[in-house]
């Protein structure tokens, strides 16, 4: 395959990757009506990774020492990321969530130059920065006749976003190691389970404790469970953002970024809010406010100043 070909394989394959995460914002926030943000991530990392198990039954061998790498990768682009992100979603709207995290593009440009030396701020980066926070600001206080401020959501939103950029970070140097890409996703996964294990069983103890916590809980009770798992629409859900967005998408993702480089990769991240905004309106009857709506075209067009070279 030449070069060109290349390119228009990993353009397709992040293109992919984004018009199907851009949905998960929706998946989610109907799945947190009944499920808490824990949850949801164990039961989507397990599918995740037994998915990938069948699209591709063959074992790498991988060095002791990048262990550490898969695990961080793991811990800030799987666990933190999707977490913040799940729990951002309880205080404010899928599309806030979308838009804010949409400036992921700009911390892996600034974590990249910061830890790996590759050189991506320039003045339009920074110009196209203060223009994507001013939309991010103003999507915080969407609201149609007040203000309306959710600060929870918005900086756990945030944090999502600079947890991607550790990942991006450390998902360029596993792909200088030249492992086989549905390898390097499953070995993510792998870890990721790991660590969900402790913090379930943990708040499964702490539920106990306090039976009110409804955002942060993970339950073993067999009527509630009997009655959520008996709901097709959930195991759709459950299995979209299992297998299809986290197994999957994080895997052609892992394979854009080996063809196109990860910090050009990240600015199709922009386009999320897009597909978020428009299901969101459709399957959730989320409103386009005005105030909204200029956020996300301000935050979007920051975006993209910030890579004019």
């Amino acid at each position: 395959m030449n070069k060109n070909s290349q390119k228009v394989l990993g353009i397709i394959l992040a293109a992919v990757s984004i018009f199907f995460w851009g949905i998960t914002f929706v998946c989610t926030k109907y799945l947190l009506r009944e499920f808490s943000s824990l949850e949801i991530l164990f039961y989507r990392f397990i599918s995740a990774y037994l998915g990938l198990w069948i699209i591709h039954p063959k074992f790498e061998k991988i060095a002791m020492r990048d262990n550490i790498l898969f695990a961080l990768a793991a811990l800030t682009g799987v666990v933190l990321y999707q977490l913040t992100e799940n729990i951002a979603i309880n205080y404010t709207n899928a599309s806030n969530v979308s838009v804010i995290v949409s400036i992921c593009p700009l911390f892996t440009a600034i974590i990249s130059q910061i830890f790996l030396k590759e050189k991506h701020l320039s003045v339009w980066f920074m110009i196209g920065f203060v223009i994507s926070i001013t939309g991010v600001a103003l999507v915080c206080f969407n609201g149609n006749t007040a203000l309306e401020f959710n600060p929870k959501g918005d900086v756990l939103a945030l944090l999502s976003g600079i947890c991607w950029g550790f990942y991006s970070m450390i998902v360029s140097i596993l792909n200088r190691r030249k492992y086989a890409t549905v390898a390097v996703s499953r070995r993510i996964f792998f870890f990721s389970v790991l660590i969900m294990i402790p913090l379930s069983l943990v708040s499964w103890r702490y539920t106990l404790v306090n039976p009110e916590t409804t955002s942060f809980f993970f339950s073993f009770d067999k009527t509630l469970n009997a009655t959520r798992f008996s709901n097709p629409v959930n195991w759709i859900n459950l299995l979209f953002l299992g297998v299809v967005a986290n197994g999957i998408c994080f895997t052609i993702w892992n394979k854009s970024c080996q063809i196109l480089g990860t910090v050009k990769v990240n600015c199709a991240i922009y386009l999320i809010p897009v597909v978020t905004i428009i299901f969101a309106f459709f399957v959730l009857g989320e409103k386009i406010t005005l105030l909204g709506g200029i956020g996300a075209l301000v935050t979007i067009t920051g975006l993209f100043i910030s890579e004019k070279k």
